[in-house]
């Protein structure tokens, strides 16, 4: 083997196992970044937000609004959310939500498998549940890792990864707007 091919083999196995060591995020990674994300404040009263669902290759499959409504009692929260589809389907979310303290939280609907849990830290929250997702009336059981940034005071962004046995299925992606 030439010696320069040889040297681009090692720096490809280099750079390729220093990509391998990459950790993935955590919510402590973002503990020093404002405005601090509390959920008993930003989800109380009214918002809306606007998504997309991406599939594994980036496309747009469906775009969506939900409005939703926030209400807490100490550390015990309510959120409603009414989602309307781009082809006119609609759907209704309705989340317990639960402070535990430190930065964490639970939560359960309907449709959720068990208990979502979430951690907190800084302006990022990372949300993990599993979701019974109706498609052409099969019911799927799909884990959504969820990821919120909060901007400012009424501006938040999310992306959820979404799998099924570890293999990814798509993106969720939306923006959340305090009226």
């Amino acid at each position: 083997m030439r010696p320069e091919l040889n040297r681009r083999h090692c720096l490809l196995a280099g750079a390729l196992l220093l990509a391998g060591c990459a950790s993935a995020p955590t919510p402590a990674d973002y503990a020093g970044q404002t405005p601090t994300l509390d959920l008993r404040q930003y989800f109380n009263g009214a918002l809306l937000a606007h998504g997309v669902f991406t599939d594994r290759s980036g496309k747009v499959q469906r775009r969506f609004t939900v409005d939703l409504k926030g209400s807490w009692q100490g550390d015990e929260g309510l959120l409603e959310e009414d989602f309307s589809y781009s082809d006119g389907k609609t759907e209704r979310r309705v989340w317990r939500l639960r402070h535990l303290g430190g930065g964490r939280y639970s939560g359960r609907a309907d449709d959720v498998v068990g208990e979502a849990r979430g951690e907190a830290a800084g302006n990022a929250l990372r949300w993990s549940y599993t979701l019974r997702l109706p498609v052409d009336g099969t019911v799927y059981e799909v884990d959504f890792d969820d990821w919120m940034y909060l901007i400012d005071d009424k501006v938040m962004l999310n992306k959820a990864q979404m799998s099924k046995f570890g293999v990814r299925l798509g993106e969720v992606t939306l923006s959340f707007q305090k009226r």
